[in-house]
């Protein structure tokens, strides 16, 4: 799987932590981002696909970068504990990057591990958990003139998300797919924001900044459907096949947001036809994903659920 990005800077000395990469955008982009040098650590939830995964980016290498694979499921807060602990000590607590893009969606009504609505818990409280226990290492590695990033990714969807922070797991309210799927991306913009005003607030040498990539073929949406998404999921069938751009356009917002000049708080995604395609810029957020009552909100629910100490605190 050789990248092709050639816009991206030398990556050498680089630490980049990727999840989610056994396909799709997460695999696409640990092949751009080892080929341009930097040392990527893959989360992988099954070791076999993982190894498969892994192999198929140091095939594309040029004896520049390198990747190595981590186990880490997200919906289950002991292997997210696990996982930062194995990537602070391989790392030696340095870590240049961290890339929030694995995700579920759709499918009916499933809980995580720890008892949490799948969707909210595998797409923002885990990361969120991820991203607090990494902080020391981001922290060591930022530096002023160079800040550490963390990159969340979100979606077009969180526009069709409202967040009800006393019912995060749709326990009180009948259940669907697509919008417990737009709450979580909203929660990932809020958190992303929320970060990022912290982060400032406490001087720590990190951006946080959030991206999307538009309609771009990945698994998402098969896995989702394969989970029994229902009829209104199944209604994104048609515009997906029709407008989705491949994998290697699709993951340039997310490369933008975690190696580009961005500032912390950006919002990245494609810039043409209704941001589902095209080259990467600044996205538009939705009202509620700007709500920053909201975000506080969230990030003192997500740290009583999760049971980790955020950083900064």
């Amino acid at each position: 799987m050789a990248p092709a990005h050639d816009f991206l800077p030398d990556l050498t000395d680089r630490t980049i932590v990727i999840t989610g990469t056994t396909s799709g955008l997460g695999l696409a982009l640990s092949a751009a981002l080892a080929g341009a040098g930097a040392r990527v650590l893959m989360t992988v939830r099954d070791a076999d696909r993982g190894a498969a995964a892994v192999a198929r980016v140091r095939a594309g290498l040029d004896g520049r970068g390198s990747a190595e694979a981590v186990l880490l499921d997200l919906a289950d807060l002991a292997s997210v504990r696990t996982a930062a602990d194995d990537v602070r000590e391989r790392t030696e607590d340095r870590v240049d990057v961290l890339i929030n893009n694995a995700a579920v969606s759709l499918g009916p009504r499933e809980q995580t591990r720890d008892g949490f609505e799948l969707q909210i818990g595998t797409n923002h409280l885990g990361p969120a958990a991820l991203t607090w226990l990494l902080m020391p290492a981001l922290r060591a590695a930022g530096r002023a003139e160079s800040p550490a990033r963390v990159v969340t990714t979100s979606s077009l969807g969180h526009r069709t998300g409202r967040l009800d922070l006393a019912d995060l797991h749709w326990e009180r309210r009948r259940y669907s797919p697509t919008l417990a799927y737009g709450a979580s991306k909203l929660a990932n913009l809020l958190f992303a924001a929320e970060l990022d005003r912290r982060s400032r607030r406490a001087g720590d040498p990190v951006l946080s900044v959030a991206a999307h990539p538009g309609l771009t073929t990945s698994e998402l949406l098969n896995n989702g459907l394969a989970r029994g998404g229902g009829l209104r999921a199944r209604l994104y069938v048609i515009p997906d096949r029709l407008l989705s751009q491949p994998v290697a356009v699709g993951i340039r917002p997310q490369l933008l947001a975690a190696v580009g000049r961005v500032r912390g708080g950006d919002y990245v995604g494609p810039t043409r036809l209704f941001e589902t395609r095209g080259p990467a810029g600044l996205a538009r957020r939705s009202a509620a994903a700007r709500d920053s009552v909201l975000a506080d909100g969230l990030w003192e629910s997500t740290a009583a659920l999760t049971g980790v100490t955020p950083d900064p605190g």
